[in-house]
């Protein structure tokens, strides 16, 4: 069953806010206001996905649909989100997914779609999320999941995003 959706996702787009794909529209219910009191606590993800995958020796290429998952893992706090960024391989953005921060409620979720037709991001591609929040909360949790095949054969794999720390001193 599951080859049937893959077979039905390719005449998708990514998600842009120009196309009316926006998370603020798909997610509304996943969303609260932004807190009124300063944002004490912030952080960043790196997370690597691949939009495209090299095999056998470089002469093939894999195309892969990336979902991209970013959770609110308090269970009380909101958490803001201030960036979601694509990066392609040359580390050029691709693309923006928010016009202003947004708030998730105490364990919802927001997803980025990137389907398989779109490669624009190419073999090194990359989300960068900044979040912030008013006090303490837990770290949340972002990852991708990609999803694609080639012939008979498919393929589904996670990268899970990577706190963004200075390192040096």
């Amino acid at each position: 069953m599951a080859c049937l959706l893959l077979v039905q996702i390719p005449a998708a787009r990514a998600q842009t806010a120009a196309q009316g794909g926006n998370i603020e529209q798909n997610f509304s219910a996943s969303l609260t206001p932004v807190p009124a009191e300063p944002l004490a606590v912030s952080g960043a993800f790196y997370v690597p996905v691949y939009s495209s995958v090299s095999m056998a020796q470089g002469k093939l290429r894999a195309d892969f649909s990336v979902t991209l998952s970013v959770h609110n893992a308090s269970e009380t706090r909101p958490l803001v989100l201030k960036r979601i960024a694509y990066f392609d391989t040359s580390g050029k953005m691709v693309e923006s997914y928010l016009k202003a921060p947004i708030a998730l409620k105490a364990f919802s979720t927001i997803e980025v779609f990137i389907p398989t037709s779109d490669v624009r991001g190419g073999t090194g591609a990359n989300f960068v999320v900044d979040w912030a929040a008013s006090g303490e909360i837990a770290e949340p949790a972002v990852e991708a999941l990609m999803v694609g095949g080639v012939g008979a054969g498919h393929y589904a794999f996670i990268s899970q995003g990577r706190p963004i720390r200075l390192v040096g001193k």
